[in-house]
């Protein structure tokens, strides 16, 4: 199993400790977690000035440096405390070997949050040929799951980086993949955090959205019959047509849009040259 050929990678009982000064260790440009708390390492460091490092870190020889391959945290508080050497295993890897050690050790360990994890999902299966069944075999998962994971990173990157797993779930970031329009999906985050929305809570406003296209709500009228729906935001809905537009041009359309803005209302004018589609009908 994935367990026992890490051990044999990273090394047994036994493997010959060196301090080695902090200067000469550099971190691995493929470690999946990106947050490291500054409560979480000082707590680390805490616990190292009572107890000492019970666990080394793991390096490879890296130029005329070495590079982490299992440890960031450890090594990070060590620098915290101010200590000048840490002590290391060094082990001889190449750097596909290391980068599948150090993103499994994150995974088995259960240190990165669901963006995280995704993102190094997409890492061990795009850069290294590991199959999403292998993940789900190895990750006690199922393949559904794996590929649920995955699906998260469809989201823009900078929404990504809106999204604080503490505060958001993954239901939460799933139910925004239904919207194809970012800003649909930025304002439906800012609505979570706003009105601390629940997963079903949110899902339904997704579900609004989607079918509207606009964001809005259902407001009764006099009777169940009359029903009106109530735009709650005029810059969404107007970021919706330009997204539109915009992707309308981009397969070719030739689309003019026009803006006018008073103190009154907001007109957009759009106009689309006819004369080009029947010249690329002929054609």
């Amino acid at each position: 199993m994935l367990r026992k050929r890490l051990d044999k990678m990273l090394g047994k009982d036994g493997d010959k400790i060196t301090h080695i000064p902090l200067d000469r260790i550099i971190s691995n440009p493929l470690q999946a977690r990106h947050q490291f708390g500054e409560t979480e390492l000082v707590n680390l460091a805490r616990s190292i000035m009572v107890y000492g490092l019970i666990q080394p870190i793991i390096v490879r020889p890296h130029n005329t440096k070495y590079q982490i391959v299992s440890g960031e945290r450890r090594f990070r508080a060590y620098y915290l405390l101010g200590k000048s050497h840490i002590p290391a295993i060094i082990r001889e890897m190449d750097e596909a070997a290391a980068a599948v050690v150090a993103l499994t050790e994150n995974l088995q360990h259960q240190e990165l949050d669901y963006i995280e994890e995704a993102e190094a999902y997409n890492v061990l299966i795009n850069g290294f040929g590991i199959t999403k069944e292998r993940l789900a075999r190895e990750r006690g998962h199922s393949l559904a799951a794996i590929t649920d994971k995955l699906r998260l990173l469809k989201l823009p990157e900078y929404i990504r980086n809106m999204i604080n797993p503490a505060l958001i779930s993954e239901k939460h970031a799933q139910a925004l993949l239904k919207l194809n329009i970012s800003q649909m999906q930025e304002e439906v985050i800012k609505q979570i955090y706003e009105k601390e929305l629940t997963v079903k809570e949110t899902e339904e406003l997704v579900e609004r959205l989607r079918r509207h296209n606009i964001p809005a709500e259902m407001k009764a009228g006099s009777s169940s019959q009359n029903i009106s729906m109530i735009i709650r935001d005029n810059r969404i809905f107007m970021n919706t047509i330009k997204e539109t537009v915009k992707r309308a041009r981009q397969t070719g359309a030739d689309i003019l849009m026009m803006e006018n803005d008073d103190d009154n209302q907001y007109e957009i004018i759009i106009r689309i040259n006819k004369q080009e589609q029947k010249t690329q009908a002929l054609a």
